[in-house]
């Protein structure tokens, strides 16, 4: 089912049309929120990024929420001018450093809409007047943008950019090409302020993001999906920083379907295609652990029963053609098979890795090739 979901998914993402958006009659006045937790240099490269943009000054401000930095990346901050929020949590949360920022707020500043980013982010100049443009034309309380790889150099880091473009193929684009709403994707979002500030201090989760898509949903409120208004974010490049990003993924979509699995019978009365699409959407096996199955399987299987081996051969042919298909042109180069291939070995590497091989296996797949 989980093949069959991302297939005919893969399939719709290929007749979206896109069409110019028009230019914005005003400027929305935005607020921009950086949570970072332990990101040194790659927190200040989002903040510079988002400082220099074409749009009007006076129309945007800056708030970073750097949760347990270094001393150094806290005095290169400061030099810049921003609202710089210093949170000292005992357990890393994104859903907390949001709420700071919103509770910490001027009263006297009103603003339009609020912009999320994370540390590793790079925009472009246009980045926030794209934004501005598309909020208009776009007239619902939240939209998301396109996001993608920095960096490609490592094993890990590609595995990240693939699985991204996957998921903008699959789950934002392939979604708003038959009318439902987009997924999030953690940031290069952008939300209504007085819907964000009024339903993220309801959020409970360490990741916000499933949360807000949640109330976003059962509130009929739709995501819409700007593919040509670019996020570039640096991915991990360790195999460990890889896994741990995967685990904590998973677990919040566990969480989500746990939280929400409540409202499926309303939804089915009612007619509630979105809500029983996002429903389903986080049912689905992690493709992490979906290709891991697969290839292990493929692998044993003919040891035991030659003919149920077929089965998986012909899952691992139908979603690498799957993958192919939502991979954008530009990443299918010489190492798009071979990356695919080292996924048990990632995987493995996150078990691993409190030991000695565990440490040999990072080393390895993390070697630039």
């Amino acid at each position: 089912m989980t093949v069959l979901y991302l297939g005919v998914f893969a399939i719709t993402s290929l007749f979206v049309r896109h069409s110019e958006t028009p230019k914005a009659k005003k400027q929305n006045r935005f607020i921009v929120l950086i949570p970072s937790y332990k990101s040194g240099r790659s927190l200040e490269m989002t903040v510079k990024s988002i400082l220099g943009q074409s749009y009007s000054q006076r129309q945007f401000d800056v708030t970073v929420i750097a949760d347990h930095e270094d001393e150094m990346t806290m005095f290169h901050l400061a030099q810049h001018p921003i609202t710089l929020l210093t949170p000292n949590f005992r357990r890393q949360s994104r859903t907390k450093s949001l709420q700071l920022a919103i509770n910490n707020l001027p009263q006297f500043k009103i603003y339009d809409a609020v912009v999320i980013l994370e540390a590793g982010d790079v925009v472009e100049q246009e980045f926030l007047e794209q934004v501005n443009d598309a909020y208009e034309a776009a007239g619902t309380k939240a939209i998301q943008t396109h996001k993608l790889s920095l960096n490609r150099d490592t094993t890990p880091a590609r595995l990240s950019a693939i699985f991204e473009e996957i998921n903008n193929s699959i789950f934002r684009r392939g979604h708003i090409s038959i009318g439902l709403p987009a997924a999030l994707a953690s940031s290069g979002m952008a939300f209504e302020f007085n819907w964000f500030k009024d339903y993220i201090q309801k959020a409970k989760a360490h990741w916000a993001d499933k949360e807000l898509e949640a109330m976003l949903t059962r509130q009929h409120i739709y995501v819409d999906y700007f593919d040509k208004i670019s996020v570039y974010n640096e991915k991990a490049r360790q195999a460990e920083d890889f896994n741990r990003k995967h685990r904590s993924w998973i677990w919040t979509q566990f969480r989500s379907i746990l939280r929400n699995i409540r409202y499926l019978p309303a939804a089915l009365i009612n007619r509630h295609y979105d809500l029983i699409d996002k429903l389903l959407q986080w049912m689905l096996i992690p493709r992490m652990i979906m290709m891991v199955v697969i290839i292990i399987m493929g692998i044993l299987v003919p040891f035991i029963y030659m003919t149920a081996a077929l089965k998986w051969w012909a899952l691992f042919a139908i979603v690498l053609l799957i993958f192919a298909i939502a991979t954008p042109n530009y990443l299918v180069d010489d190492k798009w098979d071979s990356t695919f291939f080292k996924i048990p070995v990632v995987f493995l590497s996150s078990f691993l890795n409190k030991f000695k091989l565990g440490r040999k296996f990072n080393d390895m797949i993390d070697l630039k090739n």
